[in-house]
């Protein structure tokens, strides 16, 4: 199975990442810029998520795939904005990611237009731009293959993922004047050692979002990476599932939804997107868009 798998999904974050999201302009060429797709992704530099749009455009079913859910009536606002395709970029040079970028670009013009781009990167070891390491309890080896990888007798499903991509703005004045133990009460973890803190709040972030702790438990593989740019910076958060219920799961607690509780970070930072996307798996280097009817 791990051969069908876009191992850019599996493997750490680069050092340099760049994020587009497409919108269809033209359905009569969708087929044709789509098959140009699967020979330019590899899986590895750039990993592709197809939207919902896609799949309906083509009237295509793909078990699984939803649009991002509305919360509505919650006491945090969680935007929904839907995309057709969703493709990372990933490298170690801004300016190689940058004509990769024109590259697909121009590639898909005649179906797909690029409504964004968001440029990430690494931070020290893997930290968020708070100073906290991300993605402490990402499940690793088989198990993080079992939280991420969707499996199937059908070779057009089996390798392939799902993924939640939301932009965060922080608002790192606020945060980052707070007092120390203020700070990891918010986390629930101590920035000095990145140890859970046993006496943390029950609105820390740990407390909120700990996979373990739901029924069945929602493990999830986060591949998330700050951004930043002339006015605001944050995090581009990525989570990667078998399917959506393990990431709808953490978002309902951390908002609130189930017992009125409001995870401690949406007093620093704001969701601006949200959206889903199915990942096809790989067939001979290429992606396998069969379950999409191409």
């Amino acid at each position: 199975m791990m051969q069908a798998v876009q191992s850019g999904i599996l493997e750490d974050v680069p050092a340099q990442s760049r994020y587009l999201t497409f919108s269809i302009v033209n359905k009569e060429q969708l087929a044709e810029a789509m098959a140009r797709l699967t020979d330019t992704a590899d899986g590895k530099s750039i990993v592709v998520g197809i939207g919902k749009q896609i799949a309906d455009a083509l009237d295509a079913n793909v078990p699984g795939l939803i649009d991002f859910p509305e919360h509505k009536g919650s006491q945090i606002e969680v935007p929904a904005t839907h995309a057709a395709l969703w493709c990372w970029l990933r490298g170690s040079d801004q300016g190689e990611l940058l004509h990769l970028s024109r590259k697909l670009i121009q590639l898909l013009e005649d179906a797909l237009v690029c409504d964004s781009i968001i440029d990430g990167f690494r931070y020290d070891i893997g930290r968020d731009l708070t100073g906290y390491e991300d993605g402490t309890e990402n499940p690793e080896g088989a198990e993080a293959i079992t939280a991420a990888i969707y499996t199937s007798n059908d070779d057009a499903l089996n390798g392939s993922s799902f993924v939640a991509v939301q932009q965060w703005v922080h608002d790192l004045d606020d945060f980052l004047t707070r007092p120390q133990d203020e700070q990891d009460e918010t986390i629930g973890r101590r920035r000095s050692d990145n140890e859970e803190m046993d006496d943390a709040p029950e609105t820390a972030h740990v407390k909120r979002a700990a996979q373990e702790d739901f029924d069945p438990e929602a493990f999830i593989l986060r591949r998330s990476m700050p951004w930043a740019d002339a006015a605001h910076e944050g995090l581009v958060f990525v989570a990667f599932g078998k399917n959506f219920d393990a990431f709808n799961a953490i978002l309902t607690r951390m908002i609130g939804e189930d017992d009125g509780k409001v995870d401690a970070l949406f007093s620093f930072t704001t969701p601006v997107s949200g959206s889903y996307f199915w990942c096809p798996p790989i067939f001979q280097g290429s992606l396998n868009l069969k379950a999409l009817g191409l």
